[in-house]
């Protein structure tokens, strides 16, 4: 019985993880059918929603007022990328793969957006300023006793 369990819980776990074709092809056409403009919404929306983590809310200057314009902005993208831009892939990926294959697609589009904030030079830059308080002993210890 455990086993059976186990092998159901992988299963289930492996379903939700990998995509089926109809899900792969409305995240694709999400990720395509997204111009600069758009995923700099999508990047505004995410830092937004971020920014409302308690432990960081005292970082962002993102007021209510801000905050409820880029949920508005960013409810418009969706709208049209399901509605208008990916309708047939949305109508096939919902079809066929059910609700989870939205999740999945807005998750790669999300990953997407996150990319569009991590790639540019001045994250990469500010990211690069964490070496020079890194104990670079401790790490080398770590990393020759490792092999």
């Amino acid at each position: 019985m455990k086993r059976f369990l186990l092998v159901l819980f992988t299963l289930s776990f492996s379903q939700a993880v990998m995509a089926g074709p109809f899900t792969n092809q409305l995240a694709s056409c999400l990720v395509k059918q997204t111009s600069e403009a758009d995923r700099v919404i999508l990047m505004q929306w995410l830092f937004a929603a971020m920014s409302h983590h308690p432990e960081v809310k005292q970082l962002s200057a993102v007021n209510a007022n801000k905050a409820e314009g880029l949920n508005k902005g960013a409810a418009n993208l969706f709208t049209d990328l399901i509605a208008n831009r990916c309708k047939a892939q949305t109508v096939d990926a919902l079809k066929y793969e059910g609700n989870e294959a939205l999740k999945v697609s807005f998750e790669t589009l999300g990953r997407v957006a996150m990319q569009g904030i991590m790639s540019n030079p001045a994250v990469n830059g500010y990211m690069g300023g964490l070496q020079k308080h890194i104990d670079l002993n401790k790490m080398q210890d770590v990393l020759v006793n490792s092999k």
